[in-house]
């Protein structure tokens, strides 16, 4: 990965595991699982409550902001922890203790990066929050900029308390990623822009939206491949060549991080390396 350049990035590249290769083995990170909440349908998402499975969208219990401040301070006396993000179960920004934590995080333990995913659709609303409440960093995937290929990955959004389907939610959804990237990276938030690499879907894709998203001020990309499941569960998954192709090709547009281990919303520790457990009392949620 070629280095991330200016002053702005420095204090980010010497202590980010998911921002510098470097570092990915030898500092970690801690996900706090708060945001259970989703408001778009992605075709191959399946959200869960288990302690079985290592990929996004799985946690094995919810937190409230409080509990998620212990659980900090509790991780944090384990190891070299020098970020902590929320990333889920759900979407960051459709859960209001989101902000919440961020703000309390930032009176406990000023000092750590402060970092958080999203998929974009409620950025540009609440952008200023997440500035004002000191989030270091931001990944927003971005999976189509094109609304033909993105009917493809989403069924629906809810957007305002409203449903939309097809084409027009599709057209919210990119556009309001887009203007978010924007806004939000001219607030001063460093912006890593995730692409999930669908076979047949977006393959031939991921360029544009390299080319788009550094336009709006996108700092950094990372392509995951697909995890099959749900209605993409018989789409194969890339294989390595179809993933360094990709990778490669949007490397000529803008920095590319390649130590992605498609983490659980609530991993903690150094990436790729197995920690125990906290049992904090947090009761499993069952449905969300």
């Amino acid at each position: 990965m070629k280095e991330l350049k200016g002053s702005k990035f420095a204090h980010i590249t010497k202590a980010h595991p998911c921002f510098n290769e470097k570092m990915h083995d030898k500092v970690g990170r801690a996900h706090v699982p708060i945001a259970p909440k989703c408001n778009i349908y992605c075709n191959f998402c399946t959200r869960d409550i288990n302690k079985d499975e290592n990929r996004p969208g799985v946690a094995s219990c919810v937190m409230d902001s409080d509990a998620a401040i212990e659980h900090v301070k509790n991780v944090t006396e384990d190891g070299p922890i020098s970020v902590v993000g929320v990333a889920g179960p759900g979407d960051s920004l459709a859960n209001p203790d989101t902000i919440k934590f961020f703000k309390k995080l930032g009176e406990e333990k000023p000092d750590l990066i402060k970092c958080m995913s999203t998929n974009g659709l409620l950025l540009p609303d609440l952008a200023e929050e997440v500035a004002k409440v000191g989030v270091n960093t931001i990944t927003v995937t971005v999976n189509a900029i094109n609304p033909e290929i993105a009917e493809k990955i989403y069924t629906f959004i809810k957007y305002h308390d409203k449903v939309y389907k097809g084409r027009e939610a599709v057209e919210i959804l990119i556009k309001n990623q887009l203007d978010g990237i924007e806004k939000v990276s001219n607030l001063g938030v460093i912006v890593k822009v995730n692409s999930v690499l669908i076979p047949g879907v977006n393959d031939e894709h991921i360029i544009e939206i390299a080319k788009e998203v550094k336009k709006r001020g996108a700092s950094l990309m990372n392509v995951l491949p697909l995890i099959p499941l749900n209605k993409m569960k018989d789409i194969p998954k890339p294989t390595c060549e179809q993933i360094e192709k990709v990778r490669s090709e949007v490397e000529e547009i803008i920095p590319v991080f390649r130590a992605c281990t498609q983490c659980r919303a609530d991993a903690y520790g150094i990436p790729g390396k197995k920690h125990e457990d906290h049992h904090l009392g947090i009761t499993p949620a069952s449905h969300y």
